[in-house]
């Protein structure tokens, strides 16, 4: 069900939310937190699409704020999506103009969930500080996706200097796969320590980077990364240890092979994350990811020097 509201207030849409509650049953009760998705200016359709999916495992209330650039008047129209057009959440679509713009901590408040964790979830335009956006400073948790920027290794590296812990960035959880099959391989034996790393992948993709900052903090060796126009996303990982390399490769973004000395090739479904599967990981958390930290704060320099 959508329910469009023009030129509306937020005191409006609680009320037409207690009345469908009332009429259609708990359309607001056992919401686990309130997922923010601050659109900008894009079409928010792609990343709404993402939130219903995820909310199946996340049942959230979900705002999205979007803005009209074209309409300088102040004004809020409002869309309320609920039962098959909300997955198992419900959506507040707030579309935004004019003075209203500069106020969205404010808009924003009146429709939270009361007593429930609140993330905030920028899916195109990362902010200069997430912690310090109006509408950061009122979340426990903060997720960019510096995928979607022009200059997405620009992006992590300012994103470093202003880390907070609550902070992440959905290139590092597209990249949780790779890790946890590196991270395995090197717990087997002969725990040889690792002499030099190669990571190779698209050349502007900001997982890249992270692996690459990961293995550099984590083994303390000296990484390189091998950037190919074009390529999808991250497709190899190779460690040079004294008794032969582990190589880690996935050319097709489907399958990787897993090759180790003195094994048989290990063949592994290693597809690239979508959305969802990364939106699903980072709410099922509400606890500061020191690891990303470290690696945003401490692994990116070590790539760069």
């Amino acid at each position: 069900m959508i329910i469009d509201m023009p030129d509306t207030s937020t005191r409006a849409i609680n009320r037409r939310l207690i009345q469908e509650r009332e009429e259609g049953g708990a359309v607001a009760l056992g919401r686990v937190l309130t997922l923010i998705i601050d659109a900008d200016a894009h079409d928010p359709e792609d990343a709404i699409a993402a939130a219903n999916a995820a909310s199946r495992e996340h049942p959230c209330r979900i705002i999205v704020i979007t803005e009209r650039t074209s309409d300088r008047e102040s004004n809020l129209d409002a869309q309320i999506r609920l039962g098959g057009d909300a997955g198992a959440s419900e959506v507040i679509v707030l579309r935004v103009s004019g003075g209203v713009v500069r106020h969205i901590d404010t808009l924003v408040m009146p429709l939270l969930l009361p007593d429930a964790p609140i993330v905030v979830w920028w899916p195109y335009d990362v902010p200069a500080n997430p912690a310090e956006h109006p509408l950061g400073r009122m979340a426990q948790r903060r997720i960019t996706d510096t995928t979607t920027c022009r200059r997405p290794s620009r992006a992590l590296r300012d994103l470093a200097q202003v880390y907070t812990d609550g902070d992440t960035d959905l290139a590092w959880t597209r990249a949780t796969l790779w890790r946890g099959l590196i991270a395995a391989t090197l717990d087997q034996p002969p725990y040889e320590p690792v002499h030099r790393a190669v990571v190779t992948g698209e050349s502007t993709h900001p997982s890249v980077d992270l692996i690459a900052a990961w293995l550099a903090q984590a083994l303390r060796c000296p990484v390189e990364i091998e950037r190919v126009p074009g390529a999808p996303a991250i497709t190899q990982v190779r460690l040079e240890r004294t008794s032969g390399d582990i190589v880690l490769d996935r050319p097709d973004g489907k399958t990787a092979s897993l090759r180790q000395p003195d094994q048989p090739e290990h063949r592994i479904a290693l597809p690239i994350r979508q959305l969802r599967e990364c939106l699903v990981e980072e709410l099922r958390r509400l606890d500061a990811d020191e690891v990303y930290g470290e690696v945003l704060q401490k692994g990116l320099a070590r790539i760069d020097g």
